[in-house]
């Protein structure tokens, strides 16, 4: 019979916003009769349970409530209503390195660390050696901490963390800390936790990982809990939410509102659009319109691996334009290009192109990046003689969230298909 590890009952968090200092002084000091701030609700009446065991996700746009439930569950933050209960020592991989001291050697946070959590020091020595190996610091851990790298720091955070074997296992967007090898055991060490039997709670805007590693997931959206279940089908539902296409009172209407987000109005207004657009050239043309679409048709930031996808491209001329250049390019979040391509390496001339005309470029290729987030680019160019000419280019434009079950190496999934004899 299965236990329950975590309980989340009715939680409620409410803030106060002040549009001034001077209100919130006022009312703490009882100087004022009337209600001078507003009332937000970073969670609404959320309740859930983990079972023992279990690998549950929590996913939802920014500002949904996935950090705030965390905290709560983890003592961080008080509620403003509910109750929370939990049945087995908590680890926390929350703010890497929040109870560090920076003035003592990382030894010594080693060992204060895990007395915060409830350890004795005797348990502490036991894990010792697993923690100093996981870290791979080397000499720097009789340094005092304030002297190391990022990367040190939240390495050695990390171990403490994870190697303090807990039964209930808090994680909050942790697991890509450090260079990729370090990242390599992080994800093993996961893996070694749920084949283990712990209780994992997860929350992470890597809907791959998500998929991959969760048996169930909660989606939040503004601080209200809107469903659970199995991950391809919660996140079928969070892909919806990103574009407002869910309603989940009508069925007919929400397929109405789908239907039109895709056949009139503006793609982009349905993607994660960067709100610091890069864009430049000399005016010639102009992109008025850009989608990501998956195998079914809907406009969405999120395309799941293996599937069959487009990136659509709609440009309006404002000069008489011969055989302009239309172009795509997926980078990754270092700014690095993984692919792209235009329509003259694909053998397509446009030809005289008029000021007033428009054209759509639609370019369809299976996705065969492995899962995680990248950016997409859209330009327009040419050529005027001899001279390549920008007439619009937007940098870095939106998002595209790569969406694949299981782990790969390097940047592109080989779809081995493996025997064994």
């Amino acid at each position: 019979m299965s236990e329950t590890a975590i309980r989340v009952d009715d939680v409620s968090k409410l803030y106060k916003l002040y549009d001034k200092p001077m209100d919130r002084l006022k009312e703490s000091l009882g100087f004022s009769k009337k209600q001078r701030y507003k009332e937000h609700y970073a969670l609404n009446h959320v309740s859930f349970e983990v079972e023992r065991g279990e690998t549950v996700g929590i996913i939802g746009t920014n500002g949904s409530g996935k950090s705030t439930i965390l905290k709560i569950i983890t003592g961080v933050l008080n509620p403003s209503g509910g109750t929370v209960e939990i049945q087995g020592r908590i680890s926390a991989l929350l703010e890497l390195g929040a109870g560090f001291n920076m003035e003592y050697t990382g030894l010594e946070n080693v060992y204060l660390n895990g007395t915060m959590i409830g350890f004795s020091r005797e348990e502490i020595d036991a894990k010792l050696q697993d923690i100093l190996d996981f870290a791979d610091i080397g000499d720097f851990i009789n340094q005092p901490v304030k002297t190391y790298s990022s990367g040190m720091f939240v390495r050695l955070a990390f171990a403490v963390a994870i190697n303090i074997e807990p039964e209930v296992l808090i994680v909050d967007e942790a697991l890509s800390v450090g260079d990729v090898f370090f990242q390599s055991k992080c994800f093993k060490k996961f893996e070694e936790f749920k084949q283990m039997g712990k209780t994992i709670l997860f929350v992470s805007h890597d809907l791959g990982s998500i998929a991959r590693y969760c048996d169930r997931v909660i989606l939040l959206n503004k601080g209200v809990k809107v469903t659970e279940g199995k991950p391809k089908t919660i996140i079928d539902i969070y892909k919806k939410i990103l574009v407002n296409q869910y309603d989940p009172e009508n069925e007919e209407k929400k397929q109405q509102i789908e239907e039109k987000r895709n056949t009139g109005g503006l793609w982009k207004n349905n993607l994660n659009v960067n709100p610091q657009e890069i864009e430049y050239g000399d005016g010639s043309a102009e992109i008025i319109d850009f989608a990501i679409v998956d195998e079914n048709g809907i406009v969405t930031s999120a395309i799941e691996r293996g599937t069959t996808y487009q990136l659509k491209m709609k440009i309006r001329f404002l000069s008489d334009i011969y055989n302009p250049i239309l172009a795509v390019t997926v980078k990754d979040l270092q700014g690095k290009e993984i692919c792209g391509t235009n329509t003259m390496f694909e053998g397509i001339n446009l030809g005289d192109v008029h000021a007033g005309e428009e054209k759509t470029v639609t370019f369809t290729q299976k996705m065969t990046i492995r899962g995680g987030n990248y950016l997409v680019s859209f330009g327009c160019t040419g050529y005027h003689g001899d001279d390549f000419t920008v007439y619009q280019r937007l940098y870095d434009i939106c998002e595209l969230n790569v969406i694949s079950e299981k782990p790969a190496v390097g940047t592109f999934e080989m779809f081995s298909e493996v025997e064994v004899v």
